[in-house]
């Protein structure tokens, strides 16, 4: 069998020699695999960065084998992003981050179109490292979502309010008021409140690194610990800047 599909590289590993295992996020067939012949060749490597959007050709005899890629660049970010190290770290972050949270050959095309705008992003618009981390927490809330983890963040759990929700319960995934929450505040998530868009300014450093906690919690507990992985070396660099 075979596909054609347009796919976002998220890596690119070694095989043998010359050879690759190229693993992309593609809007009709999720996060695929496949065999790049010389792969890892000096003429090949370039196209095969962690970014790049590809063409690609899928082609195998049975569905469930690994399946080898035909591929073509059709753009990559990096002329404009490699001068950047904050954008660079963002970007190793998000395709890390969706590599180890997606499911292989499940279609996700909000996923899909959730990290094409994020590079988008990092291309076009100037930012701070803060920026980049704290849209890096949204694509991670819709993740949530799209794994059916989704957390509710409409109304307080405990008294149905839909003001001043400033935590997320850990058992729930629900938001909490500070009034129904201050006593117990301790054993809650903080919830930045630029993740409900209640804030027209710019989100901080600490409002970044207190979304990626959350969504991280979230993630390590219903993705990461089920799939023996982790949260991606990529995703912990970013939030070690952040406290630089």
């Amino acid at each position: 069998m075979d596909w054609q599909d347009d796919g976002i590289v998220l890596s690119a590993r070694r095989f043998g020699e010359h050879d690759a295992i190229v693993e992309a996020m593609t809007p009709n067939h999720g996060r695929a695999r496949g065999f790049v012949k010389a792969g890892m060749s000096r003429r090949s490597k370039a196209n095969l960065q962690p970014g790049n959007l590809l063409k690609l050709n899928w082609r195998s005899r049975l569905e469930n084998n690994l399946g080898r890629f035909q591929l073509e660049l059709v753009h990559s970010p990096l002329g404009s992003l490699i001068s950047d190290g904050a954008r660079m770290s963002a970007l190793a972050a998000v395709t890390a981050v969706v590599s180890s949270a997606m499911p292989e050959r499940e279609t996700h095309p909000m996923v899909y179109a959730a990290l094409s705008g994020y590079i988008a992003l990092l291309e076009a618009e100037d930012g701070a490292l803060a920026h980049w981390a704290a849209a890096l927490a949204q694509i991670e809330l819709g993740i949530l979502t799209e794994l059916g983890y989704g957390l509710d963040l409409t109304a307080c759990a405990a008294t149905g309010d839909t003001e001043n929700l400033v935590f997320v319960s850990p058992k729930s995934g629900r938001a909490v008021s500070i009034h129904a929450g201050g006593p117990y505040k301790e054993k809650l998530l903080a919830l930045p409140g630029f993740l409900l868009g209640a804030t027209e300014t710019s989100p901080t450093v600490e409002d970044a690194y207190t979304a990626l906690r959350l969504t991280g919690y979230f993630l390590e507990r219903n993705v990461w610990v089920v799939a023996g992985t982790g949260q991606p070396d990529a995703r912990e660099r970013l939030i070690a800047s952040l406290g630089r």
